[in-house]
């Protein structure tokens, strides 16, 4: 799978289309993984091994169909020794299990090693087409 949004996501948000389809509420959270290659479409491929964990992430509201956004920065993840290459991030409902709901390639992959740390500022999430 290329990176873009989970198989259970895409689903849900499909089902509340139909008629009698099943309403879909707001996750329970948003919590940002770091993974040194495509996570794949599962969530759980090439996870750092310098960061295995997953840090809150807050997303301001979309209206009129513009791109959900990070509202603060998430992190410093702090590498524990690893030394790795960053290339994607993926996002999870909970800080440990929950639902992979989906996954992002950096704009630049970031080189890190023993004492770098790593903090995402920008995100962007959103839906194409939109009807003009």
């Amino acid at each position: 799978m290329a990176e873009g949004l989970s198989t259970t996501l895409v689903s849900n948000l499909l089902n509340t289309l139909r008629a009698a389809g099943a309403a879909f509420g707001p996750v329970a959270g948003s919590y940002v993984q770091l993974h040194t290659g495509n996570p794949g479409a599962a969530g759980t491929s090439a996870v750092s091994a310098g960061s295995t964990t997953r840090l809150a992430a807050t997303l301001d509201a979309s209206s009129s169909g513009s791109a959900l956004a990070l509202s603060g920065d998430v992190g410093p993840w702090t590498n524990g020794g690893a030394s790795e290459t960053l290339t994607h991030i993926s996002v999870w409902t909970a800080s440990s299990g929950g639902t992979f709901q989906y996954s992002i390639l950096l704009s630049a992959s970031k080189v890190w090693a023993s004492g770098d740390t790593f903090t995402l500022k920008t995100l962007g999430v959103s839906l194409a087409p939109q009807a003009a």
